[in-house]
């Protein structure tokens, strides 16, 4: 995958948390149309880096720029509509509505009408078939009608990158996508994530190493919320300081 311009970067971002630095200046740049692996033992200050990235937590100091912009500082529901979107390491479904229902709300939400969805489900059939697209795209079109809470874990995984998509993102954020799954579900995930990088930015954190080796052009390693080491897979694997703090011997 070509490397394009710069599309997401921090400069010396700090998050402390009564006086323990989760994130420690940290200089992270993402190339447009690349997949960025963040990666690094428990406790490294992935998910923080992530929270930071997406508001959901505020800097202590450093800054935050997408697109050239500067985001320092600003609410999730401000970042966004900017091009942002995320998938968290927990699922989180409403498990009585069916995968298009989920899918037509999602697309709703920037127009407006997804604030009015209990008082009219019809009025979201307008984004019916663009739901439907997305839930080929994932491989669910055929379970369109039944309830999230029906599906097995690896499928609502598979929902929820749908969801994500629906709000056409120039930056994907997918945080430990392939946890919990087994070896089936995180192959087809792998699958999924290359068709989905396809003409947009994915940065993802996952501690299963066939999955970055797949996926990532670039790999940041974190340690006690700083930069350790980055750069290609191979690279990166078989850096003596990455190996110590966390790959461990070479598979």
């Amino acid at each position: 995958m070509s490397t394009g311009s710069l599309l997401l970067e921090t400069r010396a971002l700090t998050k402390e948390f009564r006086g323990f630095a989760a994130v420690s200046g940290v200089d992270l740049r993402v190339a447009a149309g690349t997949v960025h692996a963040l990666v690094g033992p428990n406790g490294a200050g992935k998910t923080t880096l992530f929270n930071l990235l997406t508001g959901f937590l505020a800097p202590s100091s450093g800054s935050i720029l997408f697109e050239g912009a500067d985001i320092t500082g600003k609410a999730p529901e401000q970042i966004a509509p900017l091009g942002i979107a995320r998938s968290f390491q927990i699922t989180s479904l409403f498990e009585q509505l069916t995968l298009r229902e989920h899918l037509e709300l999602a697309l709703a939400s920037p127009t407006g009408l997804g604030m009015q969805f209990w008082r009219s489900v019809r009025r979201l059939s307008v984004f019916g078939d663009r739901a439907m697209e997305l839930l080929d795209q994932v491989g669910l079109a055929d379970r369109s009608g039944a309830p999230a809470g029906s599906l097995a874990y690896g499928q609502k995984r598979a929902l929820e990158l749908a969801i994500a998509m629906a709000l056409d993102p120039k930056l994907l954020l997918l945080d430990e996508p392939t946890a919990g799954m087994g070896l089936e579900d995180v192959d087809r995930t792998i699958a999924l994530v290359r068709q989905l990088a396809t003409g947009r930015t994915v940065v993802f954190v996952d501690h299963n190493m066939h999955v970055v080796g797949s996926l990532a052009d670039t790999v940041t390693v974190l340690q006690s919320g700083q930069v350790l080491a980055e750069g290609p897979y191979d690279e990166v694997r078989a850096d003596e300081r990455v190996i110590t703090a966390y790959l461990g011997a070479a598979p």
